[in-house]
C-alpha cells in the first residue's frame, strides 16, 4: 500500500509543479504582450517575458510576436513553454515534458 501512496503523492507535488509553471507561462505571455505594446524590440518584448517569470528555463520558452497595422491597432504575442518534469518516479505518468502555449492580445500604443 505504500508504495502506492508514495507514487500517488509525488504525482501531487508533479502536478502542482505544473500548475505553477502554467500560472508563470500566462504571466510572461501577459508582460510580453504589454511590453511588445510599448517597443518594437523583440529582445525587450523577451526581456520582460522572462522577467515576469524568472523561474522558467530560458531556453525552453518560444516567443511569437504577430503585429497587425500600425500603432492603435492589435500585437499579439504567442509563447510556448516545454516544462520537464521534475519530481522521481512518476515520469512514466507525464512523459519527459508537458507543452504549454498561451497568446495574448494588447494594443499597439503611440509613441
Amino acid at each position: 500500500m505504500l508504495p502506492l501512496v508514495l507514487t500517488v503523492a509525488l504525482a501531487l507535488v508533479q502536478t502542482g509543479l505544473l500548475l505553477r509553471d502554467r500560472l508563470l507561462v500566462e504571466s510572461a505571455a501577459r508582460a510580453a504582450a504589454r511590453a511588445a505594446a510599448v517597443y518594437d524590440d523583440e529582445a525587450a518584448i523577451r526581456a520582460a517575458a522572462l522577467g515576469a517569470a524568472p523561474s522558467l528555463d530560458d531556453a525552453a520558452v518560444g516567443l511569437t510576436v504577430e503585429r497587425r497595422g500600425a500603432r492603435g491597432e492589435p500585437v499579439t504575442v504567442s509563447l510556448r513553454y516545454s516544462s520537464s518534469v521534475r519530481v522521481p518516479f512518476v515520469g512514466w505518468l507525464f512523459g519527459s515534458s508537458v507543452s504549454m502555449a498561451t497568446s495574448t492580445t494588447a494594443r499597439q500604443e503611440y509613441g
